[in-house]
């Protein structure tokens, strides 16, 4: 798959996520999104870890290792550094969620992971190396 089709797909992916958290609460759609969440993350970091490989020839093995690279890149700020971060710490959490308070939570902040997700992923189908 080449770097504008993980792009696109990364994009449709999120795009799914905003459908299913535009839905009426219920904690039906809470656990749906979660789930739309954790992949979408993971289409996120990968389709970054793809760009930075094959543009900077930067490779990485981890989320958080690709944002901080990312960062160092330009490709995000440090604020979208530090949320992304947030965000890693979120979706591992997401992986075995048994507490309904901690789903509540990640819930909460699924929308704005959802939209800086959304806002990179538009930056980097536009982005050229540097």
């Amino acid at each position: 798959m080449n770097s504008m089709d993980i792009k696109d797909t990364t994009y449709r992916n999120i795009q799914r996520l905003k459908e299913a958290l535009d839905e009426p609460y219920s904690s039906i759609i809470r656990d749906a999104a979660i789930k739309r969440f954790h992949y979408s993350f993971e289409a996120f970091w990968r389709m970054l870890a793809k760009h930075l490989k094959e543009q900077y020839e930067i490779i990485c093995r981890s989320p958080k290792g690709c944002f901080r690279e990312a960062f160092s890149a330009g490709l995000i700020n440090e604020e979208e550094r530090e949320i992304c971060m947030e965000m890693t710490n979120d979706r591992n959490e997401t992986t075995h969620i048994y507490n309904e308070k901690l789903a509540e939570i990640i819930f909460t902040r699924i929308k704005d992971y959802a939209e800086l997700m959304g806002r990179v992923v538009e930056r980097m189908k536009i982005s050229k190396k540097r």
